[in-house]
């Protein structure tokens, strides 16, 4: 028993580093400490590379893949050529300097070995017993105050902050929404801009999602109960595809970003970037900010400042980057598979010359239901933003611009939360045109909030059968499942009641304010979208209270926080006799 505890060692060696380097760059250091740190540095990691031997030693079962094997060496070699050629005496301790300093390094390399340990840790728990939306839950909650503590580190901010506003700006990034009680791109340091960027990638994907891809990764596969949790979070209804799943959609995540990352860049290289920040950490913000719709950026008035405010080709990359991020992964999956498949067939037809008759039904019910709807709003969203706004906050633009412009800002509502225009302006027609947008939000299993693109399809589509005396919805030739109609009505009530809820606590504890300003404040934050009226830093404790548990709501859905607070029971094998209600 105590041998195998010797398998630990390269953990508590990492975690000690990480807890090093969070204080080394959120802290002011001086000379002497700043020697101490640099000294324990390499200690470190001599620690991690002897852990790593001991542990196969002691437990040498356990690893018998030899893909693990190679990567264990990859690392291992990793770890020592950072031993032999880093300076570590020569380590400065300037946090602004954060993505030129050797440092980066070293807590990549502390990261990962981390990340390897932290994978071996056996979950005890029963799937049964277990309600998936509790763990889900406290994923997100657990995220949100660890980053609230990060950012309350004294090299995070220029002149220090709040809890309060720390725990709002990091429930903001986790629950990817982009409102901010504090400006971004100035009271942030790049320290700190950094810590905000990687909560908003792992609250846009989730922490268990990254989690589960290096225990995959690490140990080469996943218990049958993890797999089954995993199908909950992925949407994967196959147990033997959730990990291919997995690593499908972080593939597709980090590519879109890359891609992203170095279009933005093109548009912004040869530009003045306000703030600490430079060309390049401007477009991974961006990107990762964009595709996660989360809305955050470094600049002051987001894209409706002035050196932005008519770039249209940026508008476009970032339009497209969050419009993509919510679509959901499963529709991008699917249209992966029906390209594969149709290049595939077509590839097959060049060589064998051969007329193919047959032609598989690819593209399912799911992905026609999204993309028609996602068309159908943004084209309808643009028309009547263009009709509306034609003259008040369009006025500035002409020709291609106005028509960009307002297909920005008829996309933007679901749910990506930047701006191109000043919104304070937008008259009441567009205003409650917005606020419908926001309340519908993005798509299922997406980066996006609001009830959904395919629950808001299912309720309209619903309503419209029920007018023709029809007893079942149907669409392109299939019924829709009564599962997802039960489940799209409960959507759409739960986020009435909480929407209305939050609206009357808010009225309540900010009775000086508009009641329109503060409409739109709820919907901007349960839809997870970001935009405001210019209210969010002039709200009070309670108001930001409220706002901080309406944004944690939007995220995770009305519906799993709902579930996470009943107990899950077991399906009955009897059912009651039926009998009807009047509803009209």
């Amino acid at each position: 028993m105590k041998l195998k505890a010797l398998k630990y060692i390269s953990f508590f060696f990492s975690s000690i580093a990480l807890c090093l380097i969070m204080f080394d760059f959120g802290f002011g250091q001086d000379a002497p400490t700043l020697k101490i740190i640099n000294t324990s540095y390499p200690i470190l990691l001599i620690g991690i590379i002897i852990g790593i031997p001991i542990k196969y030693i002691v437990n040498f079962k356990s690893y018998q893949k030899v893909s693990i094997w190679i990567i264990e060496i990859i690392l291992l070699l990793f770890y020592v050529i950072l031993l032999v050629t880093v300076p570590f005496a020569s380590f400065a301790s300037d946090s602004l300097r954060i993505w030129t300093n050797p440092k980066i390094l070293l807590f990549v390399a502390f990261l990962l070995s981390f990340a390897r340990e932290v994978s071996e840790v056996k979950l005890n728990w029963r799937y049964q017993r277990t309600n998936p939306a509790v763990i889900f839950v406290l994923s997100f909650a657990l995220l949100i105050l660890a980053g609230s503590l990060l950012l309350m580190l004294p090299n995070a901010t220029h002149s220090g902050i709040s809890f309060l506003n720390a725990l709002f700006t990091s429930t903001s990034a986790v629950c990817v929404t982009g409102l901010t009680v504090l400006d971004t791109g100035t009271y942030f340091t790049l320290f700190g801009q950094t810590i905000i960027m990687i909560l908003i990638q792992l609250g846009g994907l989730g922490i268990m999602t990254f989690t589960s891809f290096f225990a995959y990764f690490f140990l080469g596969g996943a218990s049958y109960q993890n797999l089954l949790l995993l199908g909950d979070f992925t949407s994967e209804n196959k147990i033997s595809e959730v990990l291919g799943t997995l690593k499908k959609i972080l593939v597709f995540t980090f590519l879109a970003e890359g891609i992203g990352m170095l279009i933005i860049y093109l548009h912004v290289k040869n530009m003045a970037i306000p703030g600490d920040t430079n060309a390049v950490f401007f477009s991974m913000f961006h990107s990762i900010s964009a595709f996660c719709n989360a809305g955050f950026s470094t600049l002051s008035n987001n894209f409706y400042d002035i050196g932005f405010r008519f770039n249209y080709s940026l508008h476009f990359t970032i339009a497209l980057l969050f419009i993509i991020g919510g679509l959901g992964f499963p529709v991008i999956i699917n249209l992966y598979a029906w390209f594969r498949y149709y290049v595939g067939n077509g590839v097959q037809r060049l060589y064998t010359h051969k007329r193919v008759f047959y032609r598989a039904n690819v593209i399912n019910l799911n992905t026609k239901l999204v993309l028609y709807t996602t068309l159908g709003l943004l084209v309808l969203g643009t028309l009547v933003f263009w009709g509306l706004e034609y003259n008040n906050t369009l006025a500035q633009h002409s020709g291609a611009g106005k028509l960009m412009t307002a297909f920005f800002a008829a996309a933007t509502p679901r749910t990506a939360g930047f701006n191109t225009i000043d919104t304070a302006l937008m008259g009441v027609p567009a205003l409650m045109f917005v606020i419908f947008l926001m309340w519908i939000g993005a798509s299922p299993a997406s980066t996006g909030g609001g009830i959904k693109t395919s629950t808001f399809a299912l309720a309209f589509l619903n309503a419209i059968s029920l007018a023709k005396g029809k007893n079942r919805v149907e669409l392109n030739k299939r019924q829709v499942q009564e599962s997802s109609l039960r489940r799209s009505f409960a959507f759409v009530f739960l986020s009435l009641v909480f929407i209305s809820l939050a609206i009357l606590l808010l009225t309540i504890v900010e009775p000086g304010k508009n009641a329109t300003d503060l409409i739109f404040e709820v919907f901007s934050a349960f839809s997870t979208v970001g935009l405001s009226h210019g209210i969010t830093s002039d709200l009070s404790m309670l108001g930001k209270y409220v706002i901080i548990v309406t944004m944690f709501i939007g995220r995770i859905g009305a519906l799993t926080f709902l579930s996470s607070l009943l107990k899950k029971i077991r399906h009955k094998n009897y059912q009651y006799p039926s009998e009807g209600v009047l509803i009209n």
